[in-house]
């Protein structure tokens, strides 16, 4: 469920009134995560690396109460659940998006995961999910890439996690991964502290 706020009454008062209206609002971050275990658990398990990696990207925003808050069009809205937004590439040599509900359930996202975007790839059309609080993911794992800056604008407020292709070494794997979000969402503490959880859910997943 989506619904519209007060800025008034939330914890982003201050924030909302001094970035609601800033031509480039967005702040990004970049983290080096050792990603040995979703490694292992795709070449092992079979799980597709980025299945893998979007669940923990959702099961570590879902512990952070920022997340479920976005601005648009100046105005602040308050969700009860979330969804993570993978880019496919379609049978026509495009690329689709895809809105992934997220869930704790990891067998459930799973499932979510390899249907809609099978269905995407074929079908060549995009497919939303509009009553959710949206993370968008890019994932340009043609090469590896120390970082990546998405677009600043207005008009796309949702955050983002974007990463390259991972670096396998003898012993670690590891992945640059890139967090832009609008700061009237959250703050520099609160990014930070979704990256740490990010890593401590890679490490315990199971």
């Amino acid at each position: 469920m989506k619904q519209e706020i007060d800025p008034k009454d939330t914890t982003r008062a201050e924030a909302f009134k001094l970035w609601m209206e800033s031509p480039m609002p967005m702040v990004t971050l970049t983290k080096t995560f050792d990603v040995t275990r979703l490694y292992k658990m795709s070449r092992q398990r079979g799980h597709k690396f980025n299945m893998l990696l979007c669940w923990c990207i959702g099961k570590a925003a879902s512990h952070i109460k920022e997340f479920y808050l976005l601005p648009e069009h100046g105005k602040l809205f308050k969700y009860d659940s979330l969804a993570i937004n993978v880019i496919v590439n379609n049978k026509t040599g495009g690329i689709s998006s895809c809105d992934i509900p997220y869930t704790d359930d990891f067998v459930q996202f799973q499932a979510d995961y390899l249907s809609l975007t099978q269905r995407a790839t074929i079908s060549s059309e995009s497919s939303f999910v509009e009553d959710a609080m949206v993370i968008g993911t890019s994932a340009m794992i043609a090469t590896e890439l120390d970082s990546i800056i998405n677009q600043y604008t207005d008009k796309f407020c949702n955050p983002m996690v974007l990463w390259g292709k991972y670096r396998k070494g003898l012993f670690k794997t590891t992945l640059p991964i890139s967090f832009q979000f609008h700061h009237v969402q959250m703050d520099g503490g609160h990014a930070a502290r979704f990256l740490d959880e990010l890593q401590k859910t890679i490490e315990k997943i199971s």
